[in-house]
């Protein structure tokens, strides 16, 4: 790798917008420490509830322990900060899903002292918050979700709008007093799938002061599975061109080292019921050739700087607008 690259890289502040790799793999902690990933949002919520969500956080309180010489928990900005400078990968509590509090509001702050600091409206599905990508329609955030909208905003929780349908999407952006994220996802205009955010949603987004994890999964990206480093580095640009340099980051939605099983229950109905794939992928999925692990993270600073990108623009990308989103939202 080229030196200037290198530096460019080793000076930033590498934040992955989301991670939700096999958290019981060492693999996974050695290769995050590899890449000199700054900071993680670490998914340790899918289709649990209330209880299976407290279980994930004490399980990771252990690892904390066992692994404190790579990952440190961060509930700051500087929490961010101090894992850059200690060599640590911070690692965010965040949720896809807000299944978790159940129907109580006051598991919110609950769970915001426990550590966790991103939170997900809803995952392709249906919740008492609103609806998600995959459902048949689109409703809105629901009275119970605009609560809560509200309850993030006043403790300093990120929303998260990846998997979130439509108008669901729209209500949120609109209602939050602070800026809401897409931690994982690119335009629909850029790959036609549902999953993907409108033109609408993501300036919107932008114009509220947002960011867009561009993300690394396949089927987002032009050449699906077949999908290289440059696809991603085309997801990215685009995103750049649509929404602006101040609002775009890298969502990778990492999945290193899962089993078929653990796919197979991810995209099953509530967790529970299992159906067809709504998208087509091979027996245990990889990300694309270049950028595999978050070892090669690297590459995506080259990449950039390839295409002609500045110093201070691929830090952005890499990391820098995550930390300014965090600070405004995390009251930091």
């Amino acid at each position: 790798m080229d030196k200037e690259v290198k530096k460019i890289y080793e000076d930033s502040v590498v934040i992955d917008g989301l991670n939700v790799s096999n958290w019981e793999s060492p693999s996974v902690y050695n290769s995050l420490h590899s890449g000199n990933v700054t900071a993680i949002n670490a998914t340790i919520a899918v289709w649990e509830h209330y209880t299976e969500a407290i279980d994930n956080i004490s399980q990771w309180l252990k690892r904390f322990r066992e692994r404190s010489d790579t990952v440190s928990p961060v509930n700051s900005v500087q929490d961010i900060l101090d894992a850059k400078k200690n060599g640590k990968t911070g690692v965010i509590f965040g949720w896809q899903n807000a299944t978790p509090i159940e129907n109580d509001l006051d598991r919110l702050d609950l769970f915001y002292k426990l550590g966790v600091r991103i939170i997900q409206v809803t995952y392709n599905e249906r919740n008492l918050l609103g609806n998600g990508c995959w459902e048949r329609n689109d409703e809105g955030l629901s009275n119970f979700g605009i609560d809560a909208v509200k309850e993030m905003n006043r403790l300093g929780i990120l929303i998260d709008l990846s998997h979130v349908g439509d108008q669901t999407t729209l209500d949120t952006i609109e209602l939050s007093e602070h800026p809401v994220a897409c931690t994982h996802a690119n335009a629909r205009s850029f790959v036609d799938n549902r999953r993907n955010k409108t033109d609408d949603a993501l300036k919107l987004l932008a114009d509220k002061g947002g960011v867009v994890g561009a993300t690394a999964w396949p089927p987002f990206l032009r050449n699906g599975w077949e999908s290289t480093l440059t696809d991603f580095g085309d997801a990215i640009e685009d995103m750049v061109e649509r929404v602006g340099i101040n609002h775009v980051g890298v969502g990778t939605d990492y999945t290193q080292d899962q089993s078929k099983e653990w796919f197979d229950v991810l995209m099953s109905q509530q967790g529970t019921k299992f159906l067809p794939r709504r998208l087509e992928y091979p027996e245990v999925p990889t990300h694309p050739e270049g950028i595999e692990t978050p070892d090669k993270m690297s590459n995506i600073a080259a990449e950039l700087t390839n295409r002609g990108f500045t110093e201070s623009d691929v830090s952005k990308i890499l990391g820098g607008n995550w930390l300014r989103l965090l600070g405004q939202v995390w009251h930091d």
